[in-house]
């Protein structure tokens, strides 16, 4: 199978990418190395990729904005791809208070421009990147019939306009799309915008942390490795959705471990870990944060037959233990 995997320097694009080439796979991934964090980190990623791939010669990478609407067709066109997996994107819900123009740049219209190539090239599945964030301010729990007309920010304005897209060109053009709503994705290799990752760093170098909300808010943390195993899981799964509104070739998941944990809990496992105590400053709610998530994950369960089971202080310990390596901290 040939397989495109855009964001393959990303956090979720390296963990799918290894799991990938590890079944034998063809995969190409594209990524443009941005500077919203760190760039040494997306690039160590690449080479922990090629580290595997040095013994299985099945991954090849092109340095690529997707908005670059004629080099990405170059790439369909030598490919042939049975399979696309859209994780590249802007990520950061605060960033995109700052810097809309970035999001609709990489979240639109790079991800028309994928759109566009799965129906010139007749891909035959499209799986792509959502955000728990779009269900706003509902109640929780959130399942995939829970309203999200209402994001709080226009990051995830961003991503539930590709479910849109997505499904529409999945009726007009008959390919098959899956939209996966991700909840707080963590763990080795992880993102350094996030929380936890943040935290970590802080408290080894004795800084104050942040803590909104008196650290209340809750978070449905799900460990990297499930997502990249539910990922493989659909890729090879051949079989088509249950009809929605006529249109048997699109949906959406939930990918949680519908178990929130609060952000002090997170804070406390650090310092028990860490063996410090963090130095803390509390301040109010921040404009368009979520104070709750939890994911009804049935769905996912029912379709697919795999469970999301890491531990929080599993998921945690294990990537204690890669950051304290990688930066090379002394516990």
């Amino acid at each position: 199978m040939k397989i495109l995997v855009t964001g393959c320097a990303g956090f979720i694009g390296h963990s799918v990418t290894k799991s990938l080439i590890n079944k034998k796979n063809l995969v190409i991934g594209v990524d443009n190395l941005n500077s919203y964090y760190s760039k040494k980190l997306k690039v160590d990623r690449l080479k922990d990729i090629e580290k595997l791939n040095n013994k299985k010669k099945y991954f090849k990478f092109y340095k690529l904005d997707l908005e670059n609407f004629k080099k990405l067709e170059k790439i369909f066109l030598n490919y042939k791809f049975d399979t696309v997996i859209h994780l590249a994107a802007q990520a950061g819900v605060r960033y995109s208070i700052l810097n809309p123009r970035a999001y609709l740049k990489s979240n639109v219209v790079g991800f028309f421009n994928i759109l566009e190539l799965c129906k010139n090239f007749k891909i035959k599945h499209l799986i792509y990147a959502s955000t728990s964030s779009v269900y706003g301010e509902n109640s929780t729990p959130f399942s995939e019939k829970t309203n999200s007309d209402k994001p709080l920010q226009f990051y995830s304005a961003t991503k539930k306009s590709n479910e849109i897209m997505a499904y529409a060109y999945s009726n007009l053009y008959k390919f098959k799309t899956t939209g996966l709503r991700f909840f707080t994705v963590y763990g080795p290799w992880g993102r350094p915008d996030m929380a936890y990752f943040k935290f970590a760093k802080l408290i080894l170098e004795k800084k104050k942390i942040t803590i909104h909300n008196k650290g209340n808010h809750k978070r449905d943390l799900t460990y990297i490795e499930d997502v990249s195993k539910i990922i493989k899981k659909i890729v090879f799964t051949k079989k088509n959705y249950k009809k929605i509104n006529g249109n048997i070739n699109s949906t959406i998941f939930n990918i949680g471990n519908s178990k929130p944990i609060k952000l002090k809990e997170i804070i406390n496992f650090l310092e028990n870990s860490l063996k410090l105590k963090a130095r803390k400053k509390f301040i109010s709610k921040q404009p368009g944060e979520m104070l709750n998530t939890l994911s009804d994950s049935r769905k996912l369960k029912r379709e697919f037959k795999i469970k999301i089971n890491t531990s929080f202080q599993s998921g945690l310990e294990k990537f204690i233990t890669w950051f304290m390596n990688y930066y090379n901290y002394r516990k």
